[in-house]
């Protein structure tokens, strides 16, 4: 499988131009037989969703739960969620608060420890208390993942938009 990490306060047109490079790589992997996996949201997983789906590699979503139950989601996630869900071939409920921040940082560990490769939206900056980037690209390659950083000409980052569950 292939996962994507990186920031959640990236500016709109950083997306756009993502999501052609997603696009690319993905393309790659398809060729390969692996599998998109990304944890539902607004912003790059969304982006990523979208260039698995033109791309070709089959995707899989990531849906919290709380108690068995599909967990309520920040409402600018949720329309976000309804798009990738309908261009995934396979959704996985995992059990983990959407609002703990340390969950989240805990699912997406476990998330990567079954993945071969790990596409890392970065500028290269420390992770702090609402962006966790830099952290799971550190843990990723601590366990043997080929992690492969995109962050295109012309990317951006807009303080505040995205923040992670603190």
């Amino acid at each position: 499988m292939i996962a994507v990490v990186g920031h959640a306060d990236l500016a709109p047109w950083t997306l756009a131009l993502l999501e052609e490079e997603l696009r690319t790589r993905l393309g790659r992997c398809a060729e390969a037989g692996r599998t998109g996996l990304v944890r539902v949201g607004q912003g790059l997983p969304l982006a990523f969703g979208r260039a698995a789906k033109q791309a070709g590699p089959a995707l899989v979503a990531v849906v919290p739960t709380l108690n068995r139950v599909p967990a309520l989601l920040r409402e600018r996630d949720r329309r976000a969620t309804g798009e990738l869900l309908l261009l995934s071939q396979q959704v996985r409920l995992v059990e983990y608060d959407p609002a703990d921040r340390n969950a989240c940082v805990r699912t997406d560990e476990r998330l990567l420890r079954a993945c071969a490769r790990v596409l890392a939206v970065w500028d290269g900056t420390a992770s702090n208390g609402q962006d966790t980037t830099a952290h799971l690209v550190a843990y990723a390659r601590s366990h043997g993942i080929d992690v492969e950083v995109l962050w295109p000409h012309g990317a951006e980052r807009v303080p505040g938009l995205g923040e992670e569950p603190s």
